[in-house]
């Protein structure tokens, strides 16, 4: 009888079935609110901390309060500043700025990732050059930038890229690195080689450490974006950091810090989504408890 040939789809459900074995079980979702208050109330206590040492710094008189206002004039400045349309335009073009130039690093970073693991020779040329860029200030790509694509939204989106690409593709490495290699034996048993190897066995079982290097590869592109929108001014265009560049110049001290704690509210808020992805897919593997 000719050997049997196994199909992607097959391989597939095979694959899936090993999958059942490890996966832990769905936990059970209880008390949704008791979670919630036991997640947020340590955060809204080290707010509350941040927010009396503040105050206590601005009664102190340490510096006037023109150049450090006190919390309450800061949040009312907040609150008139974000009923202002102006105010959401600025946000939005940051935001649509950070996912374009995440979105690029992420495909670049994945495919130069998955080059460099699988073939050594590659790994001997750029593999220190890679973790040399992640380790390289971004804010030492901007006189480049400037020089190649002038006072423009790519010299923005170049310096974006290439500060977070290393670290996405560093993530891939490392959880590709990691893969056991009884899954490896074993998937080379059913037969998986090439595309399908890396499609239905490689990549899901790297899964958590490349989630890690995406999360490490947003705060490098966060701050190389807030950087350059600080540093690179496109005429027209008033994104959060050239309005608080606009507020340092106007010397409106309160209006600075109320874009700082936007910036500090919007990284936040992204690092929670990605802590949890991370914690749904480590539960479902089984890598924490319940």
């Amino acid at each position: 009888m000719p050997a049997e040939v196994i199909t992607d789809d097959k391989t597939a459900d095979e694959v899936s079935g090993l999958d059942a074995l490890e996966l832990a079980p769905r936990p059970d979702r209880g008390d949704r609110g008791r979670r919630i208050w036991n997640s947020a109330w340590p955060k809204l206590l080290a707010v509350a901390i941040a927010i009396a040492a503040w105050q206590l710094v601005v009664l102190s008189e340490w510096k006037p309060t023109y150049v450090l206002p006190g919390p309450v004039d800061v949040f009312a400045d907040l609150k008139e500043l974000a009923t202002t349309p102006d105010f959401w335009d600025g946000v939005r073009l940051t935001l649509t700025r950070a996912f374009t130039g995440f979105l690029l690093a992420v495909a670049i970073g994945t495919v130069i990732g998955a080059a460099v693991s699988r073939f050594a020779p590659l790994r001997a040329a750029i593999g220190s050059l890679i973790t040399g860029l992640q380790t390289m200030p971004s804010i030492m790509w901007f006189p480049l930038a400037i020089l190649l694509f002038q006072l423009s939204e790519s010299a923005i989106m170049f310096v974006v890229v290439i500060g977070a690409a290393p670290s996405v593709a560093n993530g891939l490495i490392s959880g590709i690195d990691y893969v056991p290699r009884t899954w490896l034996r074993v998937g080379q048993v059913l037969g998986m080689k090439g595309l399908s190897k890396y499609r239905h066995l490689i990549l899901p079982a790297s899964l958590p450490s490349f989630i890690s290097g995406l999360k490490q590869g947003w705060a490098f592109s966060w701050r190389s974006l807030m950087a350059g929108e600080l540093l690179v001014i496109v005429p027209g265009a008033l994104s959060v950091g050239a309005r608080m560049q606009n507020a340092r110049d106007l010397h409106e001290a309160s209006l600075v810090i109320s874009y700082i704690i936007v910036v500090l509210i919007i990284g936040i808020l992204i690092d929670i989504l990605f802590n949890t992805a991370d914690n749904a897919l480590r539960k479902r593997w089984g890598l924490t408890g319940n």
